[in-house]
């Protein structure tokens, strides 16, 4: 399964975001909402959150950049992962 990362072109997050799934190995389709209002609107609906980057591993939301690298530290990104059918390096 592939990760969905809302973003913008301007956002440090979103970068460390992408290079912190890029050296885990994981696939991620990017969602640019400086792009489009409507995945904006999509984004804040499924969020909850206005800021980017927001994260989500199919239907679970995982947050910002922060969180995901929480959730890495303290292997819980490899087990949601797991869950989800996927696998952590």
């Amino acid at each position: 399964m592939r990760f969905q990362i809302y973003l913008n072109g301007f956002c440090p997050y979103c970068e460390m975001a992408r290079e912190l799934l890029d050296r885990l190995g994981h696939e991620y389709d990017e969602i640019h909402i400086d792009q489009d209002r409507e995945q904006r609107r999509i984004m804040e609906e499924r969020a909850g959150r206005t800021s980017v980057p927001q994260i989500f591993l199919g239907e679970t939301h995982i947050g910002g950049y922060d969180d995901l690298a929480a959730l890495h530290r303290s292997g819980g990104l490899a087990e949601l992962v797991a869950q989800q059918g996927g696998d952590e390096e």
